[in-house]
């Protein structure tokens, strides 16, 4: 292996674990989901946009499509994580493969394997195990109930985000054209959520927000979102797409430790059963395919 190979391969498991520090912050903050959502993607956007020449293009009515789905993305998965726990959050996301193999034949014309059913279906099972039973509520997951909801949801506009990263790839220049459509997102959700973050911004809740939970918002967008992205698209030129899909899911894992360690997150025996069903089929799905190269290329394993 060579020097440049090992050190993209760092770049990814760094990538990851800036992805899996997100939650236990999100939970870290005293700020409102609406808050954290609007001025961690705020501060994301300025950042990509000093650092990444190539996200400074004019946006087309694709990029808006794309970031529309992103921001939405963005957004659900900050409310997600201050109503339930972080490995719900995450492992939920995680399905976004199943809305991949479900949708794309139809928006983006690419054919399904006969062996992506049993996939499909092993997502399926992992998906509804998180919503049998009741998970406790905490003062770290307050609506476990809710929170799962969102976060089901965030794995659909994730999937909607990774098949419109193709589809504007296919037909501009592809990491030009993905820089642009991160940087939109972030954007886009820093705008969405302004009206309902300024409007909780005299809450009583807000009254007991110091310097301590600005610095959050900042770590999280400086470093939870544009540097891990800057990380990955480097290392992602030298990698294969499998090997990244495998290093990535370090941070489904990742995830749950820090909560568990932080704030003694545990998640219920439903949950985590689903949780090891989503993570064990993600990781069987990408070695059949590295297996069976022809058949197409890796699902997107990601975090926003």
């Amino acid at each position: 292996m060579s020097t440049t190979h090992l050190a993209s391969r760092f770049q990814i498991l760094a990538a990851a674990f800036l992805f899996s520090t997100g939650g236990v912050a999100i939970k870290s903050c005293a700020l409102s989901s609406w808050q954290v959502a609007c001025f961690r993607c705020g501060v994301a956007a300025v950042v990509m946009w000093i650092i990444l020449p190539q996200a400074r293009q004019r946006w087309t009515w694709r990029i808006m499509w794309v970031g529309v789905a992103y921001a939405a993305t963005l957004t659900l998965y900050v409310l997600a994580n201050k109503a339930t726990t972080a490995a719900n959050a995450i492992f939920l996301q995680s399905t976004a493969p199943l809305y991949v193999l479900l949708l794309a034949p139809w928006l983006l014309g690419e054919r399904r394997r006969r062996r992506d059913l049993m996939w499909m279906a092993g997502m399926a099972v992992g998906l509804g195990l998180f919503f049998v039973g009741q998970d406790t509520a905490s003062a770290t997951a307050p609506d476990p109930s809710r929170g799962n909801l969102y976060a089901a949801a965030a794995g659909l506009s994730w999937a909607l985000t990774v098949m419109g990263l193709r589809w504007v790839g296919r037909a501009g220049t592809g990491r030009q054209e993905s820089a642009v459509a991160v940087v939109a997102g972030n954007c886009l959700a820093f705008l969405i959520c302004l009206p309902m973050a300024l409007q909780q911004g005299a809450t009583a809740e807000s009254a007991a927000v110091g310097l301590g939970d600005w610095l959050i918002v900042v770590y999280l967008g400086v470093f939870q979102i544009a540097a891990a992205y800057v990380l990955l698209t480097r290392a992602i030129i030298i990698v294969s797409a499998f090997e990244a899909a495998l290093l990535l899911l370090v941070d489904p894992v990742l995830s749950s430790l820090w909560a568990w360690w932080i704030h003694h997150e545990v998640p219920g025996a439903w949950s985590m059963a689903g949780g090891m069903v989503v993570l064990v089929v993600a990781t069987l799905e990408t070695l059949s395919r590295q297996v069976r190269p022809k058949a197409g290329a890796s699902m997107g394993q990601g975090r926003p």
